[in-house]
């Protein structure tokens, strides 16, 4: 929109005043004024007008008379006569081709992080939503992404830095020149100031020599011999063969929660052993026949899992916990299944155990490790849990006593199959032998709960026909 003028088409009449005036980033391309022909009146656009006008007779010209007609009445019968040529500028501050790339929100319950590394350098080139950095919590670790495609023109942040959410990590521009303009200015001020050589030449002076008489040094006394050490002495080794690293907040993280457990609850496991054969053999049966229709292998720990929940209905007390002055029974089956990955254990959480059947159990518990190993697990997905499997046969664990995860109550501790020696219908055959470990809280779960719930994980693992028949 243009600045309007309205006059009179009268002999000797030079009198106009500004009818409205709107500015949005647009200016008419030629300078001449342009007019428009109404009946008996002539309206005047004119392009030196410029400011911010509220009303539509808000600027008068000098020695012009205001005219409070309204627009409405003025502007109908228009009859451009000349056609006008409009540009538009898009108008932005300084930085507009500099966008910030922050830390995004880490969950409810995470307040900052520990900027892990950074997956660029500058002046590398990124793509919309491309991670540029990774921020580790206390639980996971997270992408910090590119908000969009250009190149990093510098950091922000520092490695090893505590970070917020909204915290400038990187300053991208989408412009490669923006990029090239801090390199450019570096140069020039490195052309405009001279090296410290040359200044150092420009300052030196010939001085008068001064005839000195040689001095002889004195002999310097001989350094003591090193302290003789005692035989009972321990002869440490030397720092420079030691290495310094700071833990990482995933692993402090653990450690504080497993000392707390250890602070909170009182401790107690009790050990049972589990016959695996008949369980092996309905693995090898339908192994084929179970990955040709749900897609994915049978293994062992669905048969733990449904025998675990199977444990938790009859035993409902190993499900519950201690609130305060209070016992909190959960009328859900969430079981947490212990992961370890390169980077520290996390916990990942099946949702509902109790409704799942073998399938389901195998599909979620391979997309939970998969995301735990490959570092993009949620936090959600590793919140809760009512009860804890670890399984240490994995590693080649004969026997161990797991620690309870809070605010949990009990885990249980699968190890490794090795087959022994065992008595069976008065005949000593080998059997493939498990060692099975239960720690629970003895504040809330007594040991006869401990030992029935630890046997019936042994009964439905060496008959699973039992889930079948529920007994």
């Amino acid at each position: 929109m243009f600045g309007v003028f309205r006059r009179k088409v009268v002999s000797g009449s030079s009198s106009a005043s500004i009818v409205g005036k709107s500015w949005r980033a647009s200016r008419p391309v030629a300078s001449t004024t342009t007019c428009f022909a109404s009946e008996g009146e002539v309206l005047l656009l004119h392009p030196g007008i410029s400011g911010n006008v509220r009303s539509i007779c808000h600027l008068t010209q000098p020695g012009a008379t205001v005219n409070l007609k309204p627009l409405r009445e003025v502007i109908i019968g228009f009859q451009p006569c000349v056609s006008v040529q409009m540009q538009t500028r898009m108008f932005s501050s300084g930085s507009g081709d500099l966008v910030d790339a922050v830390v995004p929100f880490m969950g409810e319950s995470i307040s900052d992080g520990t900027l892990a590394t950074f997956l660029k350098k500058p002046g590398d080139r990124v793509e919309i939503d491309e991670p540029i950095a990774q921020v580790e919590t206390d639980k996971v670790t997270i992408d910090v992404a590119s908000p969009e495609a250009g190149i990093i023109q510098e950091f922000v942040a520092k490695e090893g830095d505590t970070v917020e959410p909204g915290t400038k990590v990187a300053i991208i521009s989408k412009s490669a020149e923006g990029a090239a303009a801090p390199s450019k200015s570096v140069s020039a001020e490195a052309v405009s100031q001279p090296s410290p050589t040359a200044v150092e030449k420009v300052e030196e002076k010939p001085k008068p020599k001064v005839e000195t008489t040689p001095v002889t040094e004195k002999p310097k006394p001989a350094s003591p011999p090193p302290p003789k050490t005692s035989a009972s002495e321990p002869q440490l080794p030397p720092k420079d063969r030691e290495r310094r690293v700071p833990m990482t907040r995933l692993r402090k993280r653990v450690a504080t929660r497993l000392k707390d457990s250890q602070n909170t609850f009182a401790l107690l496991t009790t050990f049972n052993e589990v016959d695996m054969t008949n369980l092996m053999k309905l693995r090898s049966e339908y192994k084929d026949a179970f990955l040709d229709k749900h897609g994915v292998k049978l293994g062992l720990m669905s048969g733990f899992v449904k025998a675990a929940v199977s444990g938790l209905q009859n035993q409902p007390i190993i499900n519950a916990v201690i609130d305060g002055d209070d016992i909190i029974y959960r009328d859900y089956i969430d079981i947490s299944i212990a992961v370890g990955t390169p980077k520290g254990l996390v916990v990942p959480v099946i949702r509902n155990a109790e409704k799942m059947n073998f399938a389901e159990i195998e599909k979620e518990i391979n997309t939970l490790a998969k995301k735990a190993n490959n570092g993009t697990i949620s936090i959600d997905e590793m919140a809760g849990g009512s009860f804890t499997i670890s399984n240490g046969g994995v590693y080649g664990s004969l026997l161990s006593t797991p620690i309870i995860n809070p605010p949990q109550s009990a885990i249980l501790g699968m190890h490794s199959i090795v087959n022994r020696p065992m008595v069976v219908g008065g005949d000593i055959v080998p059997r493939p032998m498990m060692y099975i470990a239960l720690t629970y809280d003895h504040r809330l779960i007594d040991g006869r709960e401990a030992v029935f719930f630890l046997r019936r994980i042994k009964d439905v693992v060496e008959d699973p026909r039992r889930l079948l028949l529920d007994i």
